[in-house]
């Protein structure tokens, strides 16, 4: 391991940090924990400390936590829309579950209205809503990921989750406590805070027949099962669409479908996705997205733009 690499992956947390985040979570706060097993393509190195919060109190706490000892943090959601490096995260990594989990529907003055927790499931939350004859809510099934992530990238298909949003309430470092503002969406990406953590929402859809929005909703999920390598572990979309055409059908129009590197390979199925075949690493991954993307610029002359997130220690060497 060269000296670069080794000052890179070396924890920003001193001891008493440790012992700090151990006293309010207790085993909840793990230490040099691997984060593959929390992200959908399988792939990632250990975090500092990986923390799992289950209410706004204890995130009001982490946060003042982080703020006094001027830890490094960062939320991971569901792990669906991020490529984390093989040198890991340095700082505390979170996950909001317990509380954050929590859905709530109900109809009021014909409307159907969402309350979620940001942990909460993209799946869960738009069957109940569909049950609940939520229109709209067909539009946003499939989507991986939980609603807070899906929020702050603006998630959507033919119609975007902005559009139903009527409430959100974050938390920070500043201003530890749960509390609303105000958030403008635009195409996959949101006016929120990068020091925000998205606590919960509220949406709001018109109200129509239930059996029309769950047959909708299960004519999306087929037709997504069908064009999309659902079965393999990757992030979805990996290139934002640009103005007029579909990043897939530039990356395939330049040759790059079925592309290997390492173990990660761009899917014959539906070239805008990239699948870890088994044992794929980061690095094969970022390889991969570099080369598809100087491809689509050399043969197409249009400059892709990453939708994943690529975060952490990213490592050039084996």
């Amino acid at each position: 391991m060269s000296v670069t690499t080794a000052r890179a992956t070396r924890s920003l947390l001193e001891a008493s940090d440790r012992e700090a985040l151990h006293a309010i979570f207790g085993e909840r706060a793990r230490f040099d924990e691997a984060l593959a097993p929390y992200t959908s393509w399988k792939i990632g190195g250990p975090a500092d400390a990986l923390v799992t919060v289950e209410n706004e109190s204890e995130l009001a706490e982490l946060m003042r936590l982080c703020l006094r000892r001027k830890m490094a943090w960062w939320v991971i959601g569901a792990g669906s829309n991020v490529l984390i490096g093989d040198g890991g995260v340095r700082g505390v990594v979170l996950r909001l579950a317990g509380d954050f989990a929590a859905i709530r529907v109900r109809t009021q003055d014909g409307r159907v209205i969402v309350e979620a927790g940001a942990s909460a499931g993209m799946a869960a939350l738009t069957a109940k809503a569909a049950s609940a004859g939520a229109a709209g809510a067909d539009s946003l099934a499939g989507i991986p990921g939980t609603i807070g992530g899906s929020l702050r990238m603006n998630a959507g298909t033919d119609r975007e989750l902005g559009e139903f949003v009527s409430e959100v309430w974050v938390q920070s470092p500043s201003r530890p406590e749960a509390h609303p503002v105000s958030v403008q969406y635009l195409y996959r990406r949101s006016t929120l805070e990068r020091d925000a953590v998205v606590s919960r929402i509220v949406l709001a859809f018109d109200a129509v027949s239930s059996r029309d929005v769950r047959g909708e909703m299960q004519t999306r999920l087929v037709r997504r099962k069908k064009t999309q390598p659902i079965a393999l572990p990757n992030a979805g979309s990996c290139f934002r669409n640009p103005p007029g055409t579909a990043a897939a059908r530039l990356i395939e129009a330049a040759g790059a479908k079925g592309w290997r590197e390492g173990g990660a390979e761009v899917s014959p199925l539906h070239a805008n996705f990239i699948n870890n075949l088994g044992g794929a690493t980061a690095k094969d991954v970022a390889t991969l997205l570099a080369r598809v993307r100087r491809a689509v610029r050399d043969r197409c002359a249009v400059e892709l733009q990453l939708e994943v997130h690529l975060v952490g220690v990213f490592i050039d060497e084996n």
